[in-house]
């Protein structure tokens, strides 16, 4: 909704100014304009970039109209979950909750927390590293090493569309002169032809300059916001997991579960994160 918000803002005020200004909307529809903008920007977009980054770049772009949800109610269940776990494990035995991690599909323990559940990653790092835990063998030192190389591993990967999509915003402004001299050219063109009027000549000059206002306006008020809340919206899965990472470490050095998940409140962003007595109150709500 924000995203949304932003980009009616940005073309009501572009658009709201130029109206304002005596100027004509339908003089800035340029479709050939457009085309070659957006079709060279495509272009460069895929051949820059593997794939699997183009992939999760477009599937990521509906994401950002939708709100977060990395937000205080998937915290709580979080720590909820990871304190039911460690619980779990400190009263009847790690083994005891092997058959959780193993298969969280079909786990009561699991299925309490859906939002945990449906996020791929965030249940997949969990039950990896609880298995880590389960095996035995692992020192919490280890244990530290290991996360740390995999969150920046996931790092890099969840930041890569973002960056894929800022170059994309960064070479617009070129793409808007290439129309635009394109258009130039054309103009040029006419100017020995004595059937052309000065008026088709002046609309051709504008349509030029329609493209290097296309390519500025898309780069700066459409994909570059886009791929900056593409980027937050990585970073947000990344706090996620480093919260995971603090509990699981300070259970792994023998704190009680309580204090375990205590670590993990505290990894998190101020807005997001609860007070000691909201958590306490939240899990003891979950323990009756």
């Amino acid at each position: 909704m924000k995203a949304l918000l932003g980009l009616v803002i940005v073309f009501g005020s572009v658009g709201g100014g130029y109206v304002l200004s005596h100027g004509h909307l339908l003089a800035l529809w340029q479709p050939f304009e457009l085309i070659i903008i957006g079709g060279a920007a495509a272009g460069a977009f895929v051949l820059a970039n593997p794939m699997p980054v183009v992939k999760t770049a477009m599937a990521g772009v509906p994401g950002v109209f939708k709100a977060s949800p990395y937000n205080k109610a998937l915290y709580m269940d979080l720590l909820s979950l990871l304190y039911e776990v460690f619980t779990k494990a400190r009263k009847e035995g790690l083994m005891a909750i092997e058959g959780d991690i193993e298969g969280p599909e079909e786990s009561e323990l699991f299925a309490k927390y859906p939002k945990i559940k449906g996020d791929h990653h965030v249940l997949e790092f969990i039950c990896d590293y609880l298995r880590m835990v389960v095996s035995g063998g692992i020192s919490p030192f280890e244990l530290d090493n290991l996360m740390t190389l995999e969150l920046d591993t996931h790092e890099k990967e969840a930041h890569a569309p973002a960056h894929a999509l800022q170059q994309v915003a960064d070479a617009l402004p070129g793409f808007g002169i290439v129309a635009a001299v394109l258009g130039i050219v054309i103009t040029m063109g006419m100017l020995g032809d004595p059937t052309t009027d000065s008026a088709a000549i002046g609309g051709h000059v504008a349509a030029a300059l329609v493209g290097t206002f296309l390519g500025i306006l898309l780069a700066y008020g459409v994909v570059s916001p886009l791929s900056q809340a593409i980027g937050q919206r990585a970073e947000e899965q990344g706090q996620v997991l480093e919260c995971i990472k603090a509990c699981i470490l300070a259970q792994q050095q023998g704190y009680n579960p309580q204090v375990a998940v205590e670590f993990g409140r505290k990894t998190m962003a101020g807005e997001l994160r609860p007070s000691f007595g909201e958590l306490e109150e939240h899990l003891r709500g979950e323990r009756s």
